[in-house]
Order: C-alpha cells, then structure tokens, then sequence
C-alpha cells in the first residue's frame, strides 16, 4: 500500500441498510474491498490539499434509496449521497452479461466467451466513467479506482 494520504485505508459497509448477503455475495463483496483498499487515489474535495486528513475510510451505505458515502478522515468528515437512478441500467446489464460469461466459461466456444468477456469489459468502463463524473465535485478518483469502486458497489445487491 502507498504512503499518500490521498487514499482510502478502510472500507465499512452498513450491514444495517444495504441487503442481506449470501456467503458467496459476501466474499464478492470482501474481494471487492480488498481490491480496492490495495490501491487506489481518492482526494475528498474540500480535504486540505496537503493531504492531513487523510489517508480516508469510506463508509457506504443505502440512504433513502440513495447511495451514502460517508468519508473521513484526521479532523475531517463529509457525508455524499449519489442517486442511484442513473446507475440501474448499467448495473442491471453488466449482471446479466457477467452472468452469461460466467455460463459460457463452462460451455461456450472461446469465441463466444471472447465476445462476452469484450462485452463485459464495456459495461464495466461504463458504469466506472458514470461513477468518476457522478462523483466530480465531491470527490477525484482515478479511472482505476473508480472501476474498484464499481465494483464494489455492483457487488452490493441492494434491497428493495
């Protein structure tokens, strides 16, 4: 892990708000986490630019049907919440693809896979290039970060 402090060094998730996991939603979830804390760039924007708040821990939550994300960091704490609405089709496409990609890996013919797997990849910059603008203003990630993040978020099944 680097020593920047324009990073994230803990993931919460409320339990409380966001669905109840399976044991394999679970795992998908702590890789997802640990994916994300190994490396990433994430600068609060109305954090000191000298980087003494942080590095941040971000809690996620579901907050009125929207997504919270609570991060703090030394002397330093902001609440963002994020429609999820413009989310929904992107997250419910990259699931079916990912769903096809993993049934084809089992019996499809490696062109198929090939194409699924393409398919998959364009999703998933999608939903992270969505997410990187959702979060303009609030807080600057990276594109690498912002596809962690999506990831994580993709991996949170959300009730109701």
């Amino acid at each position: 892990m680097s020593a920047d402090p324009h990073r994230l060094h803990a993931v919460r998730l409320d339990e409380q708000s966001l669905a109840a996991a399976s044991r394999d939603q679970e795992q998908e979830r702590q890789i997802a986490i640990f994916d994300l804390l190994e490396d990433n760039r994430f600068v609060p924007a109305e954090a000191p630019e000298d980087g003494s708040a942080g590095p941040y821990t971000l809690e996620i939550s579901l907050v009125d049907g929207r997504l919270g994300l609570d991060v703090s960091g030394a002397g330093f704490q902001r609440r963002h919440l994020l429609s999820l609405s413009p989310f929904r089709a992107v997250m419910r496409d990259y699931r079916m693809i990912c769903e096809s990609y993993y049934d084809a890996i089992r019996n499809a013919t490696p062109s198929r896979i090939e194409a699924l797997d393409m398919g998959r990849r364009g999703l998933h910059n999608e939903g992270s290039e969505l997410l990187k603008a959702r979060l303009e203003g609030k807080v600057e990630v990276d594109i690498d970060t912002a596809r962690r993040l999506f990831t994580l978020i993709c991996a949170l099944h959300w009730r109701g």
